[in-house]
């Protein structure tokens, strides 16, 4: 099941819409699929947002001149899985405290943002990030939380690459931490 760009196609009733970037997309959605598919993700998918071109390719995303970050975009069913839940585990599987940069791939397409869909979704991407700074990521996070604007798919021979490339690049930031919970 795949839901298109915003507005293209209507989500499920009840499902939500989270967007996030945490570096070169391949490793963030195969983290992503492994963790929740079966357990309230509905559809994931990589993509560019946050930039100022329209229609932007991965060339010319890969140039850090477009602003666009390689981002992952879920729907979810939050019957089954929280907004809060998704951006903790976001926080644990990437390194938040570099800016414009996850291991070695430097550049703004790599930065780490949380890009919310409605105002509870700002709320909590704030509450939870304050919640990591104290908690988790004690020497600070450069982590951008911003409104989602216009979302464009990457290619399709991005979708689903680790999956199709068992043996490709993974970005070496891209493991889960083991934090202990954070307090409510």
């Amino acid at each position: 099941m795949s839901f298109g760009p915003e507005g293209a196609a209507a989500l499920p009733p009840g499902a939500q819409k989270a967007t996030i970037a945490a570096g070169c997309f391949w490793g963030v959605e195969h983290m992503f699929r492994k963790a929740f598919a079966g357990h309230g993700l509905l559809d994931a998918k990589v993509g560019y947002i946050g930039g100022d071109s329209s229609n932007p390719s991965y060339r010319a995303v890969c140039t850090g001149r477009t602003g666009h970050a390689e981002a992952l975009q879920v729907v979810f069913d939050p019957e089954q899985v929280s907004y809060r839940q998704l951006l903790e585990f976001f926080y644990k599987m990437h390194d938040p405290t570099t800016a414009n940069r996850q291991g070695p791939d430097v550049g703004s397409q790599y930065r780490s943002a949380i890009f919310f869909h409605d105002a509870e979704q700002e709320r909590v991407a704030k509450d939870v990030t304050e919640k990591v700074k104290k908690e988790w990521w004690t020497k600070g996070i450069s982590t951008d939380i911003v409104p989602a604007g216009q979302w464009w798919d990457a290619e399709t021979y991005h979708q689903l690459y680790l999956d199709k490339n068992p043996s490709g690049y993974e970005c070496p930031s891209h493991y889960l931490r083991k934090f202990p919970p954070l307090s409510e």
